[in-house]
């Protein structure tokens, strides 16, 4: 009998340096990803869903040990989730999460690699996975993504992946006076939006939907910041259709008992008794 849900968090705040202050808020955003997620998985519910939340300061050996770990258990989903900055290497052919500690002149060899991430998924022992990404990144790392290059280009990584991605990668840049970026993990962000989303539900949708049924509640929520990181400088990861990883439509259950002359009080029981939590596999 295969476990239900594998799903690894990992918020990485890059520390005091400025050039990396896009990860400022990772840690709350992935904290946030750790708490709502698991109970809003359909086909699993909380029990079914075993959570690796990474410390926000570790560094990348510890995090791809952690990764690994949930990936070499066998189970039906991988779920994982990077926030933070993200930094291209000298190249501009590879990516990595910056970690704790970083500097610009080690932060792509001292950070997490994509392609580690990448890797641990593809060879893990679950039947879907499904990398979630609230990043940003520094100018030269977009224009590295801008550039492509084909197999080689960072842009590639993102574009042809070889695991479902779903999330926002946005351009960021430090010290722009009167202009407030979004941070991954603060408001506007992907991860905020993606949890007021699971939190309200989606009005007029099912009581299970997935991740591309999500996608436009969850565009509607995401704000911009910075005029630079408008329609010219974030690059949104729309999930691919199909996959059988579903979560619960809250807003479809209020919808079944706003009819009723009920308490809020017994509704609130009557949502906990009748949200599904095993419901047969499809």
């Amino acid at each position: 009998m295969l476990s239900g849900v594998e799903l690894v968090v990992i918020g990485a705040d890059g520390g005091p340096e400025r050039s990396y202050g896009g990860s400022a808020l990772a840690a709350q955003g992935a904290r946030l990803l750790a708490d709502v997620l698991p109970g809003m998985c359909f086909d699993a519910g909380t029990a079914g869903c075993r959570v690796t939340l990474v410390e926000p300061e570790a560094d990348a050996n510890r995090m791809l040990t952690a990764l690994r770990g949930a990936a070499q258990r066998g189970g039906r989903w991988l779920v994982v989730c990077l926030v933070g900055q993200l930094v291209a290497d000298p190249k501009g052919r590879r990516l990595a999460l910056v970690t704790a500690g970083s500097t610009p002149d080690n932060a792509y060899r001292r950070g997490l690699a994509w392609d580690w991430v990448v890797s641990a998924m593809v060879h893990g022992g679950q039947e879907e996975t499904l990398l979630l990404v609230d990043a940003v990144v520094d100018r030269d790392t977009w224009a590295a993504l801008e550039r492509g290059g084909g197999e080689d280009g960072a842009g590639e990584l993102l574009s042809y992946s070889r695991v479902p991605l779903w999330g926002r990668v946005s351009r960021y840049s430090p010290g722009r006076r009167g202009r407030g970026a979004v941070l991954p993990g603060g408001e506007g962000s992907f991860s905020r939006s993606l949890v007021g989303v699971l939190e309200h539900g989606v009005p007029g949708a099912p009581a299970a939907v997935g991740p591309l049924d999500l996608q436009p509640a969850v565009e509607a929520r995401l704000e911009w910041g910075d005029p630079a990181t408008a329609t010219g400088g974030a690059r949104l990861l729309v999930p691919p259709q199909g996959g059988r990883l579903l979560m619960r439509n809250r807003a479809a259950v209020r919808g079944a008992l706003a009819g009723l002359s009920l308490s809020e009080e017994l509704l609130a029981v009557l949502w906990r008794e009748n949200a599904p939590t095993d419901p047969p596999s499809a």
